[in-house]
């Protein structure tokens, strides 16, 4: 199902996520870590469902019944083989807690993992997009494992007066209320200082015992701020909705460092790749969707850093600049077009893109090609009959 009613208008995420991030996913600065290693952290035994008549029993069961909305819902990613594959990257973190977490990835470009007490994860795409390998996934999913084991949203949950408030909780739960209301709730349902900064330290020993990298965990946050910064500045901590409610550290890439210990351990680069790579392209142009031009621009320039000719984000990040239409955008644009037609299997879209480009700068026979390539390689696209149209408009 197209995004396209959810999330296709520039305004509407503008205004409801300006600095896009997980409610949970390491979206909190931390202080300083304590001097507990995370090897020192003891992993609890399997957690027993409480009886439905307790209070917790009866939380439980609410969230029992907004898992089942969403498992019914049209943005759960329904790909057997990438759903398999979240789902072992979860059990070697979780251990003998893997027969109680239930992974669903949910088609959303926001930067966003959650769990919920009953066992419930949600795996954003926008996550998925922006992770560059298996471990810097396994990173932000243990930071997840973290609260999780220690019972953070059952404390939370707990401790929410009202029915309302409580009704808000589960609605950042699903996918439509978390992306209409993100800020809302990171400010309403934050985790406390000492919450984050236990989940970090589960996480990592989670990551290390998994054989994972944990340096992985510190490169996942610095590619992340690289994001929010291009719009907030470096102190973005400060000012962004999600990170407000503590105070910004400087040193928490050290902080994750230290915990990591020595470089090395698993990353799963190769394998990771190719799991996303039948819906990478989908989700760049989801990128693009949520109008948040800056950011998305800055994740596309560090993927490109990494592989210049990469056809798919050569088109995202023409398409980000065309759509932008800023001073120097329509060269910037042009080139990133060009250079993706250039190279063998370019998205059709590159094509379709170039052509609104040619045609806004009054070329229509280069307009006229750019389109006519399109057409041939995507005959049967939901826009084919508004493109024939600007075909028929331009002969003479």
């Amino acid at each position: 199902m197209s995004l396209v009613p959810a999330i296709g208008r520039r305004g509407f995420l503008r205004t409801a996520c300006k600095h896009c991030v997980g409610l949970g996913a390491m979206g909190t600065l931390l202080p300083a870590f304590s001097q507990t290693e995370p090897e020192a952290l003891q992993v609890p035994a399997r957690f027993s469902r409480p009886a439905i008549e307790s209070d917790e029993g009866g939380l439980w069961a609410l969230m029992d019944r907004e898992e089942t909305k969403l498992r019914r819902g049209s943005f759960v990613i329904r790909d057997d083989a990438l759903n398999a594959y979240v789902r072992d990257v979860v059990c070697n973190l979780a251990g003998e807690h893997c027969p109680d977490v239930r992974v669903h990835v949910v088609r959303t470009p926001l930067f966003n993992a959650s769990m919920a007490p009953n066992g419930m994860m949600q795996v954003w795409s926008g996550l998925l997009l922006r992770a560059e390998n298996e471990a810097q996934l396994a990173a932000v999913l243990g930071h997840e494992l973290g609260h999780y084991l220690e019972r953070h949203t059952l404390q939370m949950m707990q401790d929410i007066k009202g029915k309302a408030a409580l009704g808000m909780f589960f609605a950042a739960f699903g996918l439509v209320g978390a992306i209409a209301s993100i800020g809302v709730y990171a400010s309403a349902f934050a985790f406390s200082r000492e919450q984050e900064e236990r989940a970090d330290r589960f996480g990592m020993h989670l990551l290390k015992r998994a054989g994972y990298d944990g340096t992985q965990a510190a490169q996942v946050w610095d590619n992340l701020l690289g994001e929010l910064k291009v719009r907030g500045g470096e102190d973005v901590g400060k000012r962004s909705i999600l990170f407000g409610t503590h105070p910004p550290v400087a040193n928490r890439r050290d902080a994750l460092l230290k915990l990591a210990g020595e470089p090395g351990g698993r990353l799963g680069a190769q394998e990771y790749q190719k799991m996303i790579a039948p819906h990478r392209l989908e989700w760049l142009r989801d990128e693009v969707r949520r109008g948040q031009y800056e950011e998305s621009l800055a994740l596309f320039g560090r993927m490109l850093k990494a592989r210049p000719d990469d056809t798919e984000v050569l088109f995202a990040r023409g398409e980000a600049y065309r759509l932008r239409d800023a001073d120097g955008d329509v060269q910037a644009a042009l080139d990133d077009l060009m250079r993706a037609t250039a190279l063998e299997a370019a998205p059709a879209d590159s094509y379709r893109a170039l052509g609104y480009l040619h045609r806004k700068r009054a070329d229509a026979a280069s307009a006229n090609t750019a389109f006519e390539k399109y057409l041939t390689l995507a005959p049967d696209s939901p826009d084919a009959g508004i493109i024939k149209t600007y075909l028929t408009q331009a002969k003479p």
